[in-house]
């Protein structure tokens, strides 16, 4: 049963490259569904960007656009990355996995800087 501020949990299938193999994920439902309403925002800021582009809209106009969804991947992102922070790296440093944790945060940096 989940409620505020309890955890539901969620499986990765499909790593992405790079990534681990099957793990169970704690996500805070709020964080959960915060993401997938931004994730449905930039699908769709994508569509139009896409019928800008058909369109032959002006150049400037599309790229702001497009900075448009690269500021709300970020905030995605700082969303996700907080809410992993407050749940799998504290639960992940309890059950004595602090090497695990710390690798895969600097994976995350490093991945964050490319």
């Amino acid at each position: 049963m989940t409620g505020p501020g309890k955890r539901s949990t969620i499986k990765h299938v499909n790593p992405p490259p790079g990534g681990v193999g099957l793990r169970e994920v704690s996500m805070f439902p709020e964080v959960k569904q915060d993401a997938l309403k931004r994730m449905s925002y930039i699908e769709g800021h994508l569509v139009g960007i896409r019928k800008m582009l058909e369109e032959d809209k002006y150049c400037v106009d599309v790229l702001k656009q497009t900075y448009a969804v690269r500021r709300a991947i970020e905030k995605m992102e700082s969303l996700l990355l907080e809410g992993h922070l407050k749940s799998c790296v504290v639960d992940g440093i309890q059950s004595g996995r602090a090497e695990e944790i710390v690798d895969e945060l600097k994976d995350l940096y490093i991945l964050s800087n490319k």
